[in-house]
């Protein structure tokens, strides 16, 4: 069974910044590209952050700059790094993954549950 679990969310003062985690397990992701969206109240799930099986990233303009994804030394394990954070950042944030490197939330193919993320200004 395959399950990625985020973790790092919680409340932090604009200008502040989270580490979320995401672990994945029940499958192999060496190759597929693991990827940040988040869901903010009354509006569309929207792509983030994402890591390629070959480590090169590529993000959202709106936290280019802010944000940086890592992956872990396991292969299975994915951090996002969030700094100067607004209070338009706040959301809940998923972690995914697909077999290609996409912004689509249709284009991935296992999801975590989200962790939410609340930034106050």
């Amino acid at each position: 069974q395959v399950q990625l679990v985020e973790s790092g969310g919680g409340l932090v003062q604009a200008g502040g910044s989270l580490r979320l985690s995401c672990t994945a397990s029940g499958r192999t992701f060496s190759t597929y590209a693991m990827v940040w969206f988040r869901q903010a109240p009354g509006k569309e799930r929207e792509f983030v952050a994402g890591i390629r099986w070959t480590i090169s990233t590529y993000y959202a303009d709106s936290v280019k700059g802010r944000f940086t994804i890592s992956r872990g030394h396991a292969e299975n394990t994915v951090y996002l790094q969030m700094n100067s954070l607004k209070a338009e950042d706040t959301a809940v944030y998923y972690c995914a993954s697909g077999p290609d490197a996409v912004v689509a939330p249709a284009g991935m193919e296992y999801w975590g549950k989200g962790t939410l993320v609340t930034v106050s200004s």
